[in-house]
């Protein structure tokens, strides 16, 4: 007896000092701050930005969100000059965590990305007042961008696009999966991990995936804290995906959804469930690419996808040029 106690204890003293590490946002101490090369965050945290112009005067701007691991250096790449010479003037900056921001390859935690989120746009919106302003997310940036235009504070956005958003939660995984989840969080959350997985393609653009396997921004080993919390963040959007989204004054703006058929990073069932349950009058226009994969503005059909957002962002009534909303219904429904 006492030494089943005194195992017991030993699991428990185990089990306490196995959390998972977050590193949130600190107390504010200065305004939230637009530099040529940062956003400067209320508690000094300085995020790396980066600003692409249009040839001639600009006729939106857009803030993107790049996806986990990644940085916004990167994911823009191969669409940047589709995206400019369409008149948007784009910036991306570094998430925390990612790229050259602050605690690289630790979680900063779902709140904490929302909020900066919210801040770059607010920033944004007073230095360019006469601008429609729209917040874009690739992936785990898009689950970001549901949670900023969900909370009690969204941004003052005229607008979203969520490309591939990360709207895999726990629900939708696997007894095996979920329990792995529970036990890596309590077992071992500092370690991390590499290498891919086995018929996991994130793009069919072979150059850009040679490209980002050289990037020395690109993360490649993953701490286990950061991939739960990646899960947290998804259970969260996917939660959160039916009242978005808002802009400012909490009025309710479009939004333009858009999701490879040949994703395999974030697969099609928890997607479906997740578009099912919208509620009937959502603005959320959906676009379901056939010959799309995760990188939506990386494949070899990103100028359709381009097209698509240049459209929808001029007007988002009207069906969108590629037909990938005709495609949708259907596919949602298999």
């Amino acid at each position: 007896m006492a030494r089943r106690l005194l195992l017991a204890w030993l699991a428990l003293l185990l089990a306490g000092g196995c959390t998972p590490v977050v590193l949130p946002m600190g107390p504010a101490i200065a305004p939230p701050a637009l530099m040529q090369d940062a956003v400067v965050a209320a508690d000094g945290a300085r995020l790396p930005l980066h600003a692409w112009a249009p040839p001639g005067p600009p006729r939106a701007v857009l803030l993107a969100l790049h996806g986990f691991n990644d940085h916004a250096g990167n994911f823009l790449a191969d669409s940047i000059g589709a995206l400019t010479e369409g008149g948007l003037l784009v910036y991306a900056y570094d998430q925390r965590g990612f790229g050259g921001a602050p605690n690289r390859g630790y979680w900063s935690g779902a709140a904490t990305m929302a909020a900066d989120a919210s801040e770059a746009a607010a920033l944004l919106r007073a230095r360019h007042p006469g601008l429609p302003l729209f917040l874009m997310g690739e992936s785990m940036g898009g689950a970001v961008a549901i949670l900023a235009g969900t909370a009690a504070q969204p941004p003052p956005v005229d607008g979203y696009v969520l490309l591939a958003p990360a709207l895999w939660g726990r629900q939708a995984m696997n007894a095996l999966m979920r329990g792995g989840l529970w036990l890596a969080a309590r077992t071992m959350p500092i370690l991390s991990f590499g290498g891919g997985v086995g018929g996991v393609v994130a793009s069919d653009n072979a150059a850009a995936l040679r490209r980002l396997a050289r990037d020395p921004l690109v993360i490649r080993r993953t701490r286990v804290d950061a991939a739960i919390g990646l899960v947290d963040l998804m259970d969260q959007a996917v939660a959160a995906l039916p009242g978005c989204c808002r802009g400012a004054g909490r009025a309710p703006v479009p939004v333009l959804l858009l999701y490879g058929a040949q994703d395999s990073l974030i697969p099609a069932r928890p997607v479906r469930a997740a578009l099912r349950a919208l509620p009937p009058g959502s603005p959320i226009r959906i676009g379901i690419h056939e010959d799309g994969f995760h990188l939506l503005l990386t494949d070899s059909n990103r100028d359709r996808v381009v097209a698509d957002i240049l459209a929808f962002l001029a007007d988002p009534r009207p069906p969108l040029p590629s037909g990938a909303d005709r495609f949708a219904p259907g596919w949602i429904a298999e």
